[in-house]
C-alpha cells in the first residue's frame, strides 16, 4: 500500500487545498497519471501519482484543507493486499478486551476523576509556538505586529494550525470582550452598598425605568418579503450568489496582503517603440516558421528590465524585517491570465536569456499554466514582476506588487500616434511602462531611473534578434 501526500507546492507553502480527485477509489491509475488537483496561494495545478496501482483509499475529501506531507489517499500495487487485513482483523478484538475494566474501576470513579484533570494539565506544557503548530509566514508576521499570544489561539487549520482566519477571529473576539466587560466596575459598588447604606431601596425603580425603554425603542419591522415587492412571475432573480473558487479566494488574500504590507506607488513613462517595433515587423514571419511561434514585443521588454535591474539591483531586491536581502539571480515572473483567476510563473535567470529564449519561456509558462501543467517550483522564487495588460488593450495601469518583491513593471499597449519628433510631427510606436514600487525600500528618484533606463534600452535599441 502507497501512501499519496500533500506535496510540497514551494518553500512558503504549509498547506493546500485538495480541490478534485481524478479517479475513483477502484479505478486504475498509472505512475504519473494525474491523480488530483490542488490549489494554494502560488499554483493551481494536477498532481501525478507517485505509483501505478488501484486507488484504494481516499482520505481527504475534495474541498479540504490540509498540511503538507499529509496522506490524501492511498493506493495499492496489489502485493501488499492481504497485508492490511490481519492488521483490519486485529483491531476489533482489542475493545472487548479494554470493555472489562471499566465497571472494575466505577467504585474509585471519584478518585479516578479527581486524577484526570491533572494529566492534561502536565500534558499542556508546550511552548506557544508549538501548540500553534507549524506557521506561515504571515501568520507569525500577523502575531508579532499585534503582539498576540499564540497560545492563546484556536487553531482550525489541518492538524490544530493557526491560520490567518484563526488570528483575525482571535483579535475580533479580543475586540468584542472589551465592551462587554466595562459593566463589571459598575457591579462593584453595588456589593457593598447594602452594607453601608441601608436607605438606598429606592434605586430599583431605576433598573425598572431602564429596562421600559428598550421596548419603545426596538419597533418590529414586518417581514423582509412584506417589506420588498414581490418579483413578477417569471421574471429572472435579480441577483445571483456562489462561493468563490479556492484560487479567488488565495488571490484576494494575496492582494489585500500586499496592499497592507508595501507602501505602493507608481511611476509612468511613455516610451517611443519605433525601432523595436520596425525590427519585430521585419522578423515575425521568419521567426515564426523557424521557431513556431510569434514574436511579441514582450520578450524585448524583458530584455530592457534585466538590464535596469543589473544597474539598479535594489529593484530587484526583497524586505524581511528591517534588512534587504540583495537577490544574486534575476528571476521574472510574467503576470499570465486564466480563465478563473491570475497566476504569474517565472523565468529564472532571464538576464542570461536572448530574445529567441524569453520568448520560447514565455510562450511554455503561459501554455502550461492554461493547461494547468505548471510545476511548484516554476511559480516560486520570482524576484521582480512584469505584467503585460497591453495585450488586452489597456494604456496603463497600476499593478499590485507580487510579495516579497519591491516592484512591478506593467506593460500597455503599443500603439501608433503622431508625436512631435525634431521640431516635425511624425507617426510613432509608443506605449506606458507603469512601474509600481515599495516606496519603503525605493525612493521616487530611484524608480524614475530605474523606469527611465528600461525606456533607453527600448528606444536605442541594437541588438539583433
Amino acid at each position: 500500500m502507497i501512501d499519496v501526500v500533500m506535496p510540497q507546492m514551494g518553500e512558503s507553502i504549509v498547506e493546500g487545498t485538495l480541490t478534485k480527485w481524478l479517479k475513483k477509489p477502484g479505478e486504475r491509475v498509472e505512475r504519473d497519471e494525474p491523480l488530483f488537483e490542488i490549489s494554494t496561494d502560488k499554483v493551481d495545478t494536477e498532481i501525478p501519482s507517485p505509483t501505478s496501482g488501484t486507488l484504494s483509499e481516499i482520505v481527504v475529501q475534495e474541498g479540504q484543507t490540509v498540511a503538507i506531507n499529509a496522506v490524501v489517499g492511498r493506493i495499492s500495487d496489489g502485493s501488499a493486499a492481504a497485508a492490511p487485513a490481519p492488521a483490519q482483523a486485529a483491531v476489533p478484538p482489542a475493545a472487548p478486551v479494554a470493555a472489562p475494566p471499566a465497571p472494575a474501576a466505577a467504585p474509585d470513579a471519584p478518585v479516578a476523576q479527581a486524577a484526570q484533570p491533572a494529566a492534561p494539565a502536565a500534558a499542556s506544557a508546550p511552548a506557544p509556538e508549538e501548540a500553534a503548530g507549524p506557521l506561515s509566514p504571515l501568520v507569525r508576521k500577523m502575531a508579532r505586529e499585534n503582539n498576540i499570544d499564540l497560545s492563546k489561539v484556536r487553531g482550525t487549520g489541518a492538524g490544530g494550525r493557526i491560520t490567518k482566519h484563526d488570528l483575525e477571529a482571535h483579535m475580533a473576539g479580543a475586540g468584542a470582550a472589551a465592551p462587554a466587560a466595562a459593566p463589571t466596575p459598575a457591579a462593584i459598588p453595588v456589593s457593598g452598598a447594602p452594607a453601608s447604606l441601608p436607605p438606598q431601596a429606592p434605586p430599583p425603580p431605576q433598573p425598572q425605568a431602564v429596562a421600559t425603554i428598550p421596548p419603545q425603542v426596538e419597533v418590529p419591522l414586518p417581514p423582509r418579503e412584506a417589506r420588498e415587492p414581490a418579483p413578477m412571475p417569471g421574471a429572472a432573480p435579480a441577483l445571483r450568489v456562489e462561493p468563490m473558487s479556492i484560487m479567488r479566494q488565495k488571490i484576494a488574500e494575496h492582494m489585500v496582503f500586499s496592499k497592507r504590507t508595501s507602501a505602493h506607488v507608481t511611476t509612468v513613462h511613455k516610451v517611443d517603440m519605433t525601432k523595436v517595433a520596425r525590427l519585430r515587423d521585419r522578423a515575425k514571419a521568419a521567426f515564426q516558421a523557424q521557431y513556431g511561434f510569434g514574436l511579441t514585443f514582450l520578450p524585448f521588454v524583458v530584455r530592457a528590465a534585466t538590464a535596469a535591474l543589473r544597474q539598479y539591483p535594489i529593484v530587484n531586491a526583497s524586505i524581511d524585517g528591517t534588512n534587504i536581502i540583495y537577490h544574486r539571480d534575476i528571476n521574472i515572473g510574467i503576470a499570465v491570465a486564466l480563465d478563473n483567476g491570475l497566476i504569474v510563473p517565472v523565468i529564472r535567470n532571464a538576464d542570461e536569456k536572448n530574445i529567441v529564449g524569453l520568448q520560447r519561456s514565455i510562450v511554455d509558462l503561459a501554455a502550461r499554466a492554461r493547461s494547468r501543467q505548471l510545476k511548484p517550483d516554476e511559480v516560486t522564487g520570482g524576484t521582480f514582476s512584469i505584467t503585460n495588460f497591453g495585450s488586452f488593450g489597456s494604456i496603463f495601469a497600476t499593478p499590485v506588487i507580487n510579495q516579497p518583491q519591491v516592484a512591478i513593471l506593467g506593460v500597455g499597449s503599443v500603439t501608433k500616434e503622431p508625436v512631435v519628433v525634431d521640431d516635425a510631427i511624425a507617426i510613432r510606436s509608443t506605449c506606458y511602462l507603469a512601474l509600481t514600487f515599495d516606496h519603503r525600500l525605493i525612493d521616487g528618484a530611484l524608480g524614475d531611473q530605474f523606469t527611465a533606463k528600461v525606456k533607453s534600452v527600448l528606444e536605442n535599441w541594437s541588438e539583433e534578434l
